[in-house]
């Protein structure tokens, strides 16, 4: 049975779909529309669609429902909904499930476009957000009401790898009614015990580790089907932000790797945490991995491994990073992250640029913080490439 396979095993079968010409690979359906054999079959179909009937690719489309099914069993979830880009998925997910005049908890540690997602989109329709600490359960306890209707959280944070208690705040958010949102991109599908520890609403940009090589846009929402179906797919297929076919086919191709490719990134993540954590020349090594990491023994506990981005501190400032960016000849200098080609980020002039000063350094994010997503090239070469940047500042 499906259900009984193995986590790889998934990823390469799981909700295959093949026509009659019983092809190997996923087959790429590019079409916007469907032929209805008659007019009573049309009729039918909207009234309701069944389980393998699709209408319109906005709503629904073979090669996205492959995709679909595939990431769900993945995860766990009971079905899923692709969108075009993670944060598509992000602001559909809330968007749909929020009013105005509810209540919403967050942590305050997020990438820049979630905090304007939250700060600027759901306040401007009447939708009341708290920000706190996310490792502090008492301020999440003290913000959480009985009228708060969802909590939201990265359970990495991006990209100081701050690690929320998952179990412990999803626990707190259930006595009160509240769902669970998080953003799950830096613990990887691979490493996700999401569900298993609390979390209603798992969310993933699918162009991170799920694709993993630079090639497309793309975004999953995980839940139970009553809230995707219910919930998730009225908003989305209104407003329009579906996955392509295409991108979807990308995905598929993405998945059957991804296990292999994500314990390999995460290995030697670990690796050059390790060799690097202690240099002179560094202020701090941000890895959940690390016994000196804050949270280490929550990343333990809840994920069993520690994911492929790690961040390096380093003393000079700005000034001192951009030298290091500029030595680099393996690792490149871009902003995605979860790739197969190691990237280096300066968050404080890119991805968290336009935050205010003031909340960069609340958050960590310091003039010398680089985020270094780990790709799959030799553990070794990337030490020494990562040296030859310190050495040069």
């Amino acid at each position: 049975m499906a259900q009984d396979w193995g986590k790889r095993t998934k990823l390469v079968h799981q909700g295959a779909r093949r026509s009659q010409y019983g092809e190997v690979a996923e087959a790429i359906y590019l079409t916007q529309g469907f032929v209805y054999p008659s007019a009573e079959a049309a009729e039918a179909r909207f009234l309701e669609a069944g389980a393998d009937e699709f209408i319109y690719a906005r709503y629904g489309n073979p090669t996205v429902a492959i995709f679909e099914e595939r990431i769900a069993a993945l995860e766990g979830t009971e079905d899923a909904f692709a969108t075009a880009s993670g944060m598509a998925a992000v602001a559909g997910a809330l968007s749909a499930m929020l009013r105005a005049g509810d209540h919403v908890v967050s942590s305050r540690a997020l990438f820049g476009s979630c905090l304007y997602i939250l700060e600027e989109v759901l306040t401007r329709y009447g939708v009341e957000v708290t920000f706190v600490d996310g490792t502090d359960l008492d301020q999440w306890q003290a913000a959480l009401r009985p009228d708060t209707k969802a909590v939201f959280l990265e359970s990495i944070s991006n990209p100081t790898l701050e690690v929320i208690d998952l179990e412990a705040v999803a626990r707190r958010a259930h006595d009160v009614g509240a769902l669970v949102v998080v953003d799950n991109v830096f613990a990887t599908p691979v490493f996700s015990r999401a569900v298993d520890l609390g979390a209603d609403v798992i969310i993933y940009s699918a162009t991170k580790h799920i694709d993993g090589q630079g090639r497309a846009l793309g975004g999953v929402i995980c839940g139970t089907r009553e809230f995707i179906r219910k919930t998730v797919e009225p908003y989305m297929k209104h407003t329009g932000g579906a996955l392509s076919p295409f991108n979807a086919w990308v995905m598929l191709n993405g998945l059957t790797t991804l296990d292999l490719r994500v314990r390999a990134q995460a290995a030697s993540a670990q690796a050059i945490a390790e060799a690097l954590e202690g240099d002179a020349r560094l202020a701090r090594v941000l890895y959940p991995g690390l016994a000196s990491h804050k949270q280490h023994a929550i990343a333990k506990a809840q994920m069993g491994g520690f994911g492929t981005v790690l961040a390096l501190d380093l003393k000079g400032g700005k000034e001192a990073a951009f030298r290091f960016l500029n030595a680099l000849q393996v690792a490149v200098i871009s902003n995605n992250l979860g790739d197969a080609r190691t990237i280096a980020t300066h968050p404080a002039t890119t991805t968290h640029q336009r935050l205010p000063d003031d909340q960069k350094i609340a958050l960590g994010i310091t003039p010398g913080l680089i985020r270094l997503s780990v790709g799959l090239e030799d553990t070794a070469d990337l030490i020494t490439d990562l040296r030859r940047g310190l050495d040069m500042i």
